[in-house]
């Protein structure tokens, strides 16, 4: 009989399941879109349960629309949004509220009440500077703001975590509370170099210890799950990762100096820094790559609020296109020396730059600017903020960064990529696949459960480049008006609700 592994890819925007064959090939895919919630504060949730249910949804529909038999399958790997922060009740496996998604900076304040020195030792402690994207801050809040989890917390049955934990938890029917090394280092109460929960990054934030998972290695036995019965025996979930760690597994970005971007509703770019930790001094974030086989590695990490997120916006909100896929031909039509740049500070900037408190602004318009110059502006912010990262990766590294491994929807846009390249004026390798969270994290769990070979996961891996071809007078003209759009953008101050 065939075998078969899944990838689960628990998204931003939805949750994909992947079915991939014996030789590692993807061979079908599908989709469940989540609701977006998001109030009239700009605070950014999810429900757990919707996303737990399109697990299920996802998984069923891959086997019935692909005539697989559920017998068929031997693994599960899972490939998750990293930060999103989930609190439940231990006994009962239900969530007291919504997800606090990953983009969301509803927990400013309690970052901003933290004191110099505890600033310091949580930077030095676990690589990230100190801010609400990350699980510690968004912990606290709910803590703050929801009685019913703070009574859990009291009586030892609160269970505090990310997604990855969130689902494995619901898979196995509440048998294993755990993560993974990957997404344990984004909470920002990882201890990166001694490797546990630290009770200090704790006690600043004020989060029981309790509370948080199991970390175990990338590669581990999870548990397994029959998925309420789809499955008609237990299944292994023999590997997660965070969705960034999957890519970059995936990308064979496995040795220290190699980088990918992720190019997805936000943007991780990523540099493999092999087993010495690389601490960032322009604004990047330090943290493991994973676990795997018992050996630790750390990378160089930057993140971006919003990247793909952008045409989503023009589509849903500005209305000035019907699909993501129209945007690179009118990118193509627009006026190639108009001098509008868009800086999507929505929830303020990521990385390098940390400030929550910046606001979007179109600048640089004439009365010549209509939609394709608009359009235009949003594809290129995305490139603009990519080269930020990389120049602050290469000065941190000390490392000349020549190629660029990519990743992700949006690196189906022709007009983005050449637009990277130029603009970064480095190589970039589109990979032929797009979905590289799920691929790498059930490809590692298939390598864990002796299904596949890192032989013939590697050599399948085929690419399409694109070369820098713009002028270095033009390219430094460009970067130096986005960089004062973004002085414009942190300027912008808005009122805090």
């Amino acid at each position: 009989m065939t075998k078969y592994m899944i990838g689960i890819d628990q998204s931003t925007q939805g949750t994909k399941a992947l079915l991939f064959d014996k030789n590692a090939r993807l061979i079908a895919r599908t989709d469940e879109a989540h609701e977006q919630k998001i109030n009239e504060q700009g605070h950014i949730s999810h429900d757990p349960e919707e996303i737990f249910r399109n697990v299920k949804k996802a998984v069923s529909r891959l086997l019935s629309e692909n005539s697989i038999c559920p017998e068929q399958v031997s693994g599960i790997g899972i490939s998750n949004q990293r930060e999103t922060t989930v609190a439940w009740d231990k006994k009962a496996g239900t969530p007291f509220c919504d997800a606090v998604v990953w983009q969301c900076s509803r927990a400013e304040k309690i970052c901003q009440k933290i004191s110099q020195e505890d600033a310091t030792y949580t930077l030095s402690a676990t690589g990230l500077p100190l801010s609400p994207y990350f699980p510690a801050a968004k912990m606290s809040w709910i803590l703050q703001h929801c009685p019913k989890a703070y009574r859990a917390a009291e009586a030892g049955r609160l269970c505090l975590g990310t997604i990855d934990s969130w689902l494995l938890f619901r898979m196995t029917d509440g048998r294993v509370f755990a993560t993974d090394y990957s997404n344990a280092s984004r909470t920002q109460l990882f201890h990166i170099h001694r490797l546990n929960w630290d009770p200090e990054l704790c006690r600043i934030f004020k989060i029981p210890p309790t509370a948080l998972p199991h970390v175990m290695d990338s590669d581990a036995l999870f548990g397994e799950t029959t998925l309420d019965d789809i499955f008609p025996y237990p299944v292994p979930i023999h590997a997660v990762l965070g969705d960034s760690h999957a890519a970059l597994f995936a990308q064979n970005c496995r040795h220290a100096g190699q980088i990918k971007a992720t190019y997805g509703t936000g943007s991780s770019v990523m540099m493999n820094t092999g087993r010495t930790p690389v601490l960032s001094s322009h604004g990047l974030s330090t943290s493991l790559a994973w676990k795997i086989n018992g050996e630790i590695s750390y990378v160089l990490e930057g993140n971006l609020n919003d990247t793909g997120a952008v045409i989503t916006w023009l589509k849903n909100s500005l209305c000035l296109i019907r699909s993501a896929h129209e945007t690179e031909n009118l990118a193509l039509t627009a006026n190639p020396r108009d001098t509008t740049y868009l800086v999507p500070a929505f929830s303020g900037l990521g990385a390098p730059y940390w400030d929550s408190g910046a606001r979007a602004v179109f600048c640089g318009m004439n009365r010549s600017t209509g939609k394709a110059e608009l359009v235009k502006a949003a594809l290129e912010c995305i490139a603009y903020q990519i080269t930020d990262l990389l120049e602050a990766m290469a000065k941190d590294s000390k490392i000349c960064i020549e190629n660029l491994y990519a990743d992700g929807g949006a690196t189906g846009n022709a007009y983005l990529m050449q637009f990277q390249s130029d603009i970064g004026g480095i190589t970039v390798k589109v990979s032929e696949n797009e979905e590289l969270s799920g691929i790498g994290a059930a490809c590692l769990a298939g390598i864990a459960l002796g299904i596949y070979t890192e032989e013939n996961i590697f050599l399948q891996r085929h690419y399409q480049e694109y070369t820098p071809s713009m002028l270095q007078n033009e390219r430094e003209l460009r970067r130096n008006g986005w960089k004062l759009a973004i002085e414009k953008s942190r300027t912008q101050k808005g009122p805090q609700m």
